[in-house]
């Protein structure tokens, strides 16, 4: 049985989560702390970070590799373009959210209003949870002038860059943390991408102690 460590709220777990159920792969979805450093999960992957993915008995980390691993041996439906231009732009919007976007946004608030309360590390900082949230609007922004100009983040078909965006975005949806009045194209982008088969098991998950917000698991907002 092919099984994905992962944490539900890790945005990274998430891409591959989605990944693989457009996929159509069956995996069974392990709860890894990855925090603890427990021996077990160190042997599967050294760098102590989640998703590790178990595939035909084989062990795949690094989320965007993981994604385009099962994308080239599974080529349909397509998640990367096969011109080279515009492979360059899902991959380069791909490292903004999971670069950028986690930097500014993800790492300050999910850190600071969940992960800390998980990892019983403390009280939240305020200030660093304002930062990323003043942050949010600035990417809103970015992605309105996007989708302006494309019915997709990176063009006319729906790649590997909505992933990485809608997991991102769907971690700050669970605490209710996303302005969807600040731009109508994204906020409609977005429904596009939680309606899809492939989002149903995230709209599930559930942090112990800490429900989603009232709108996160509906399917049109």
């Amino acid at each position: 049985m092919n099984r994905l460590y992962h944490v539900a709220l890790s945005p990274f777990c998430r891409k591959v989560r989605l990944t693989l159920a457009e996929k159509k792969i069956e995996v069974e979805l392990v709860e890894e702390r990855y925090w603890e450093k427990s021996a077990d999960f160190l042997r599967r992957n050294p760098a102590g970070k989640v998703p590790v993915l178990r595939y035909d008995n084989r062990l795949f980390s690094e989320s965007q590799a993981i994604c385009e691993y099962l994308d080239e041996i599974l080529p349909t439906p397509a998640l990367m373009p096969r011109d080279a231009e515009a492979r360059f732009e899902v991959r380069r919007l791909c490292t903004w959210f999971d670069d950028k976007f986690n930097a500014e946004v993800t790492a300050k608030v999910m850190g600071e209003r969940v992960w800390k309360k998980v990892q019983k590390k403390g009280y939240p900082d305020s200030k660093t949870v304002k930062e990323g949230l003043a942050a949010t609007k600035y990417h809103l922004d970015y992605m309105a002038w996007l989708l302006d100009q494309r019915r997709w983040l990176a063009g006319d078909l729906m790649t590997l860059a909505d992933f990485a965006a809608a997991a991102h975005l769907s971690c700050l949806d669970y605490i209710s943390d996303v302005d969807w009045n600040r731009s109508e194209v994204v906020k409609q982008w977005y429904a596009k991408i939680k309606s899809r088969p492939a989002f149903r098991s995230l709209l599930a998950d559930q942090l112990p102690g800490m429900p989603p917000s009232p709108q996160y698991a509906e399917l049109d907002f």
